[in-house]
């Protein structure tokens, strides 16, 4: 499975930076047990669905192999759409967060995205 974050979804000194980040996880029921690897994607757009899910779909596209599984996010990164309309714009199984796995997974991609985006600042 794959556990995203976006971080910097407001505007700093009239520009947008939203680091999206994306680990590739082998999980347990109740635990990460491997990460196999992980993406990083850069927009500068303002945050509306369309971008977001662009980021997520560059985002993806730099894991190092493509991943078996559902592609998992906390509902605010989508804006709380529906999970049918989320995979509808990412053509991939997609889900929110529902086990301990997942939550521990979205929140190894929430330290990534917010490592590089301050990298980056």
């Amino acid at each position: 499975m794959v556990g995203i974050d976006i971080s910097g979804r407001h505007e700093e000194r009239g520009e947008y930076l939203m680091v999206a980040a994306a680990v590739h996880a082998i999980v347990g029921t109740t635990r990460l047990r491997c990460v196999e690897g992980m993406g990083f994607a850069v927009s500068h757009e303002q945050p509306t669905l369309s971008a977001v899910t662009e980021i997520v779909a560059a985002v993806l596209d730099d894991l190092p192999t493509p991943p078996e599984g559902p592609v998992v996010a906390e509902r605010g990164e989508f804006y709380e759409e529906p999970k049918w309309m989320v995979e509808q714009y990412l053509e991939t199984e997609f889900k929110y967060v529902e086990s301990i796995a997942e939550r521990e997974t979205v929140q190894a991609a929430h330290h990534a995205a917010y490592a590089a985006r301050k990298l980056l600042l």
